[in-house]
């Protein structure tokens, strides 16, 4: 490995307590990097530091080695309620990162005392564990530290704990406010005191960044940290010594040579991003039954209670595939990574660099690789002038193996096969038409016939997107899919109970009469449509029942009958009158003294 360095640690203006020295010769890090040897000094120099660095360039020591100094240096110590540094991080994988890092520098320090407060956890459990052992370190992500503030009548007045505060650092700033983290992250900073050491630390400075820094710190030092050499003319914002290559193959073509390469480095370890969690669970689930003799785990947003034990489990392995989301793109540090595979190009062109920085992290090398349709072959030129990153073509392997009817019988043998590929495609294609480079990747460019035979679907999904075309070069199977039993024997039990009944309820009720099937994708939007009226609702701290809601829709339709001149006044004023409601008021409509006395 070769070190990109900037001086030992000795050769600090501000010497590091022995302890902290033995911590980093343990770690095997013996020389600075460039980031570290800039903002450590500057944050030890009671300075606020906003700090700009390429993705695996050791943010994390920069600010974790600057706390324990601080909090060693503190006049008054700490007791064990009283919390002198907040580490806010946007993802629960990063935390754990980070509060293990950290657990290695305060071992030689009992009098300090750390806490990792995350999502998938029980947050009572969090509550009592401060209040058994304290937390003068938090490690913390920003929803669950949000929902600590808020837990006084368990006995936890975390706002008296953070008076004591010295240092609060945001790590992956420009993420905290990409996942609308920025409501939370603004009031966490009303409860914390002024008087505190502030750290912004960030591969990528947006503007939204900017209005934070504004915000939470108080006329900050600026630290950006550029690659040396060739790099540092062109700012690139990937590690130097990755290798970024691109395939450009046929939508149905690239599932064939995705296996044929995992075939060919069983030996090596990779990250496979996908757009959306349905394609990782669909194609997760694929290579785990096509590749072989190589361990394949998953990982997404939407696991709540897994994530950290698959997390830690693929940290472990030698060699193995994890099929993972951008939940795994930033900031994530997994040892030994060979190669970052791109299945799927990110919404936003940031989002490829921080996919590329899980490889060839802090001096290692590393490769990295993004398939590319025909028609999204532009994109290169895009990434070498928008992000500094230039990339070299791998041609497509030829006489690959096609997989593709072997994952058709998988989904002819599982149900649940068959309806992951359906979900996965309808998800593939929503997260295709909100890309943020749309001038590229264009929604009415895609040869959807061979997309869905990329993805062996059986046949095609009903979808908004597809109303009205035509698929000649697509041939669904010739079988009926409700037919298609779950392998899990439990699952089909239940399914098949149901249709029982459902069957039961039609041959009672004599023919049912036609309901017009909706598309996935507008089942979708309802229900989030429903989620966001509900939540509405409750803002405006909505009183109205189910049974009040009926009787003012009752209403309603009651006035509008009478405006349309169906019903004569005295029925309308009978109606209103007989609402389990009461009166309703009805100024304005053309209606006297309807309101009544109930």
């Amino acid at each position: 490995m070769e070190h990109v360095t900037e001086g030992s640690w000795e050769s600090l203006p501000v010497p590091l307590h022995p302890r902290v020295l033995g911590a980093l010769r343990e770690l095997g890090f013996p020389y600075m990097t460039p980031v570290q040897s800039a903002a450590i000094p500057l944050f030890l120099r009671n300075k606020d530091v906003a700090a700009e660095a390429v993705t695996g360039s050791g943010k994390t020591l920069a600010f974790v080695i600057p706390i324990l100094e601080i909090l060693l240096r503190r006049e008054e110590k700490l007791k064990r309620h009283q919390v002198g540094a907040i580490i806010i991080t946007p993802t629960r994988e990063l935390a754990v990162q980070i509060d293990e890092v950290l657990a290695h520098f305060t071992k030689p320090f009992p009098q300090f005392s750390q806490i990792l407060w995350i999502g998938g956890r029980n947050p009572g459990e969090d509550v009592s564990r401060f209040k058994e052992h304290g937390g003068n370190i938090i490690v913390a992500t920003p929803g669950r530290l949000e929902d600590m503030f808020r837990r006084k009548a368990e006995g936890l007045d975390l706002a008296s704990c953070v008076r004591s505060l010295d240092v609060l650092v945001l790590d992956e700033a420009d993420r905290l406010l990409d996942m609308g983290f920025e409501a939370s992250i603004n009031t966490i900073l009303e409860l914390l005191p002024k008087q505190r050491r502030t750290g912004l630390f960030s591969a990528t400075q947006t503007q939204e960044v900017e209005s934070l820094l504004r915000a939470g710190l108080r006329n900050p030092v600026r630290v950006s940290v550029k690659e040396k050499g060739a790099a540092a003319s062109s700012t690139q914002k990937t590690p130097s010594r990755l290798e970024n290559h691109y395939m450009v193959c046929k939508a149905d073509e690239k599932f064939n040579q995705l296996v044929h390469f995992l075939r060919n480095h069983k030996q090596e370890k990779h990250l496979v991003f996908f757009s959306t969690c349905a394609c990782v669970e669909y194609y997760g689930k694929a290579l785990e039954a096509l590749v072989k003799g190589v361990e394949v785990m998953c990982i997404h947003g939407k696991m709540k209670f897994k994530r950290n034990k698959i997390f830690m489990g693929f940290r472990q392995l030698q060699s193995g595939v994890l099929v993972c989301t951008d939940v795994m793109a930033r900031g994530i540090d997994i040892p030994e990574v060979n190669w970052v595979l791109q299945y799927d190009p990110p919404s936003s062109a940031s989002a490829f660099v921080h996919r590329c920085g899980r490889t060839a992290r802090i001096g290692h090398g590393g490769s990295a690789l993004v398939f590319l349709l025909p028609m999204e072959e532009a994109y290169v030129n895009f990434l070498a002038i928008n992000q500094k990153c230039p990339l070299q073509e791998m041609q497509p392997q030829k006489h690959t193996a096609d997989l593709l009817p072997k994952l058709r019988a998988l989904a002819l043998a599982d149900r649940a096969v068959f309806e992951k590929g359906m979900r996965a495609f309808v998800s593939f294609v929503q997260a295709y038409a909100k890309h943020e480079c749309s001038l590229i990747f264009r929604l009415k460019d895609l040869d959807f016939a061979a997309l869905a035979r990329g993805f062996a679907l059986l046949k095609m999904p009903r979808m908004p997107e597809l109303r009205g075309q035509q698929f000649p070069d697509f041939v669904p199977v010739d079988v009926n899919t409700d037919t298609i039993p779950f392998r899990d024997k439990i699952r089909e039990k239940q399914r098949q109970k149901l249709l029982e009944q459902r069957n039961e309820k039609t041959d009672s009720e004599g023919r049912r009469r036609f309901v017009k099937n909706k598309a996935w994708s507008k089942q979708k939007a309802k229900r989030e449509k429903k989620k966001m009226n509900e939540k509405r609702k409750r803002e405006e701290g909505s009183e109205l029942d189910d049974e009040d809601t009926e009787e003012l829709l009752k209403d309603t339709r009651l006035l509008r009958k009478f405006r349309k001149g169906r019903i004569t006044e005295e029925e309308l004023e009978k109606g209103l009158l007989t609402s389990a409601r009461g009166p309703v008021r009805t100024e304005g409509l053309g209606v006297s003294d309807a309101e009544g006395d109930g």
